[in-house]
């Protein structure tokens, strides 16, 4: 599954073209390296996302092969780490 798609189904984003947008800014890293929107997520993944004050960081725990309405978002990913900092202090 696409990153830009997984963000909307986990709801780590309201909507696809905003984890879209925030990917193509960079604002979503793995390892350091910020991602594109069609990376293949995959489960074990750690991933870094810097909000407008809040950078949280969060492992993939499954990556559904298609969107019903059994998917439950909190079973998609566990958060590992969540601060509030300066924009400047995340990258």
């Amino acid at each position: 599954m696409r990153l830009d798609k997984f963000m909307k189904v986990a709801r780590l984003s309201k909507r696809r073209s905003e984890a879209h947008e925030a990917l193509e800014h960079g604002r979503i890293t793995k390892d350091g390296k910020p991602l594109k929107p069609a990376y293949a997520v995959k489960p074990g993944d750690v991933l870094a996302i810097a909000y407008a004050t809040t950078l949280v960081t969060v492992r993939v725990l499954e990556v559904p092969l298609r969107v019903t309405p059994s998917v439950k978002a909190a079973d998609l990913y566990e958060v590992l780490d969540r601060r509030k900092d300066e924009p400047s202090d995340w990258i």
